[in-house]
């Protein structure tokens, strides 16, 4: 009987599983299996922060499906319940529209384009420790998934020969972003403008910004501003130890649209996604021909200004897709992430979809 009641002390009064039937699989996936009160589950959680913390840790993501979440502020009383210290600051490239002050849309980039895996502004002084999703709006079309991957199997899967030359190499980040005109609008690759997201035209304020995230600001023609950033392709998860692949690398490189179409139609072979694949290449060749590595939208490179290597990258993405973990979103859906070791990315959808995000 003491043993039962210290299991229920710990373990929550729901029914967990996860996707794989693999007992540390990735997502951890939580169920009322009776009344789905939201206001029991936030309860629950924050009175046992330390059986979250773990599972987080050990799963590296829990889904929270079926509880009565019913909008963004709903949402944010999950999310606040795991982390009651949600952060509004972004520093990503990903538009997005607010929807309470701290819980935004995930992104308003057309759904045709795919979002490479990634931990969430990974290449910030301090990145996020968690990044929640949830979904307001199931899409009916089929697609738009939120793929997850645990960039934990990623760096020990990966060709040690390879992984060596990006550890020698480290990245380099280019970001190039219009002004407040807005520049051109032929440029399919364009960024958001710089003051939307530094949130002012004070450029002393942008260029202070970038000096405490590391960032190197340097003004271009037309009012523009081109950020240059620095770092390892690793980081030591804070709780484990263990080394985790953490990098925008899959998403920051030239080759990623037509890396991630072309496992996209492999993985959905329709005429749509084998006419974005041969757009995507056409247009990365045009970009290489008419464009420096330095005035691409973004890109990235080895810390030296050497090229990385498309076969290195498509190396990356192998891996990271053979350990893709891609499930259909259902309404009400709550995906907590530890951002320290789990990547998110998005594929590509038609039809109304509508998906929030927060992070701490």
């Amino acid at each position: 009987m003491e043993a039962e009641a210290a299991r229920l002390e710990t373990e929550p009064p729901y029914d967990l599983s996860t996707l794989d039937g693999d007992p540390n699989g990735l997502p951890l996936v939580v169920r009322p299996g009776g009344e789905p009160s939201l206001a029991r589950l936030c309860g629950w959680l924050a009175a046992h922060a330390d059986w979250v913390q773990e599972r987080l840790a050990r799963h590296g993501a829990i889904l929270f499906r079926g509880f009565a979440v019913g909008g963004a502020e709903d949402f944010e009383r999950l999310a606040r319940a795991i982390d009651d210290d949600l952060k509004n600051e972004y520093l990503g490239t990903s538009p997005r529209d607010a929807l309470t002050k701290y819980v935004f849309s995930a992104s308003e980039l057309p759904p045709f384009f795919p979002i490479p895996q990634h931990c969430e502004m990974s290449f910030v002084a301090d990145p996020p420790r968690r990044v929640f999703f949830s979904c307001l709006l199931e899409p009916q079309a089929g697609g738009g998934e939120t793929p997850l991957v645990d960039y934990r199997k990623v760096w020990r899967d990966m060709d040690p020969i390879v992984r060596q030359r990006f550890v020698d190499g480290g990245i380099r980040i280019v970001r190039n972003y219009a002004g407040p005109s807005g520049g051109s609008k032929l440029d399919l690759w364009k960024l958001k403008r710089w003051d939307e997201m530094f949130l002012t035209t004070d450029k002393d304020a942008v260029e202070a910004k970038c000096r405490e995230q590391g960032f190197e600001p340097i003004w271009t023609g037309d009012d523009g501003l081109r950020i240059v950033s620095t770092q390892p392709v690793f980081r030591d998860h804070p709780v484990t130890g263990e080394r985790v692949w953490h990098n925008h690398t899959a998403t920051f490189h030239l080759s990623a649209a037509p890396g991630e179409y072309r496992r996209i139609h492999a993985m959905r072979p329709t005429l749509k996604n084998f006419a974005l694949l041969q757009f995507a290449r056409a247009m990365v060749a045009l970009q290489r021909a008419t464009r420096s590595p330095d005035e691409q939208s973004m890109h990235c490179t080895y810390i030296d200004g050497t090229e990385i290597p498309d076969a290195d990258m498509e190396h990356v993405r192998e891996i990271t897709w053979r350990h893709l973990v891609v499930y259909p979103w259902q309404l009400g859906d709550v995906v907590a992430i530890d951002n320290h070791s789990v990547a998110h990315g998005r594929l590509p959808y038609a039809g109304p979809r509508k998906v929030a995000v927060c992070w701490a």
